[in-house]
């Protein structure tokens, strides 16, 4: 903040120097000396004139010498003496208008900037913001300073949303949910606040949207039925309660708005598929790539439902990494939905990390490792805080295995392309 403002200083200085200079040097041209100067210029045109007359005979030597001391005394009288008179210097004007440019624009520019500006620049921020433009405030210095501005001045949202955001970055979830209920308080009609309240919200609740949550996200949809998170997390919030004709609903309407081949695209339509998997077996119909709905119900062999290891950091690419990047561990199906089946969040500053995946950590009832027999465990570094894949992410992955494997270990070692 210290360099910030120095910079700053230093520009106005500059912008001064070319504004203020040009007039006080201005000022410094006595306008006495100047028509002085113009009194001596006359005086020595009359007198080439005299002279030009007195060689063409129009003057005589007695006139000459007459008009040549008139001139003189004429000039003695209109021509002043710097020390020759007790009179003050007058005010000259550019003086003055260069004094009041000096103190008013650097107060006018720094009001302006304090007025317009964003102070939330000098917190420390997260070098990857996220998609609506805001970053997020990674230390505890940044965070108490947002803390005590939003405690001198509550009614400030942009900062609200960057502190509920910032505490969803560090899974301070019951804060960020405080956050987000502050936010929303203050501008209570935008889809994609509630939809980010849900989902802070469902973290609270043991990783579920049901219940509260969904009620937060029929609110965002309720103003914005389009709003692609609001969708998201709608469909999954069905999945997990079993109504499978919303979650077929919310993500269809969703793939209307993805771009066809995107990533964001093929992850939705592996978990639709899995939702019309879901409703067609409540009609009779047979699911590919699920374990039998009598399977479900019935409880897990020891140890089957879980998968446990160790990821380290390759050497090659620790350079590439920094500490507080997002480290998600996940498995997902072989063959199906890419839906993860479970999923573990940390930071690099973890690693190597001795880890656990088991169906604690399904997104949704029906999709555990308990279900499947044949899947693979993804280790990847996110550099947008993202769980999907983004060209840059630094990502490890194990072979085909099944549930129920310990000991495995995977070795954070390539970059997505």
């Amino acid at each position: 903040m210290t360099e910030f403002w120095i910079f700053c200083a230093l520009l106005l200085a500059v912008a001064l120097g070319f504004v203020v200079w040009p007039l006080w040097r201005g000022a410094a041209r006595n306008n006495d000396v100047v028509r002085d100067a113009a009194n001596l210029e006359i005086f020595r045109d009359q007198i080439a004139e005299m002279d030009a007359d007195l060689a063409n005979g129009l003057l005589t030597p007695e006139l000459y010498e007459q008009g040549k001391r008139e001139l003189q005394a004429r000039l003695l009288d209109e021509v002043k003496s710097p020390a020759g008179k007790g009179e003050a210097e007058p005010r000259n004007p550019l003086k003055i208008l260069a004094v009041v440019l000096t103190v008013l624009l650097p107060l006018a520019s720094v009001g302006m900037y304090w007025k317009l500006g964003n102070q939330n620049v000098f917190l420390p921020q997260d070098p990857h913001a996220n998609a609506e433009g805001f970053g997020a405030v990674l230390s505890e210095a940044g965070i108490k300073a947002l803390e005590e501005k939003l405690a001198s001045n509550p009614n400030m949202p942009e900062d609200w949303l960057l502190l509920a955001r910032s505490y969803a970055q560090l899974e301070r979830w019951t804060d960020s949910v405080k956050a987000y209920e502050k936010l929303t308080g203050l501008v209570p009609n935008e889809a994609q606040l509630w939809a980010e309240y849900a989902d802070v919200l469902g973290m609270v609740h043991g990783q579920s949207l049901v219940g509260p949550p969904t009620t937060l996200l029929d609110k965002a949809l309720a103003l914005d039925p389009a709003n692609p998170k609001a969708l998201a997390l709608s469909g999954a919030a069905a999945m997990e309660r079993g109504d499978y004709p919303a979650a077929v609903r919310h993500w269809e309407n969703l793939m209307k708005q993805l771009p066809p081949g995107s990533s964001d695209a093929q992850m939705i339509a592996g978990a639709l598929e899995q939702a019309r998997n879901f409703l067609a077996q409540t009609k009779g119909g047979k699911m590919r790539g699920q374990a039998p709905a009598a399977a479900q119900n019935q409880p897990a062999a020891p140890g089957k439902e879980r998968i446990s290891g160790t990821v380290t950091l390759g050497d090659a690419i620790k350079a590439k990494a920094a500490p507080d990047d997002t480290v998600f561990i996940l498995a997902r199906a072989a063959e199906g939905p890419p839906m993860p089946l479970a999923v573990i969040r940390k930071r690099v500053k973890d690693l190597p990390l001795q880890f656990t995946l088991d169906d604690s950590m399904a997104m949704a009832p029906q999709m555990k490792l308990s279900g499947f027999e044949r899947v693979v465990v993804i280790a990847r570094i996110s550099k947008s805080g993202d769980a999907k894949g983004q060209p840059g992410d630094l990502q490890g992955m194990s072979a085909v295995l099944k549930p129920g494997t310990s000991g495995l270990k995977i070795s954070i070692d390539s970059v997505l392309k």
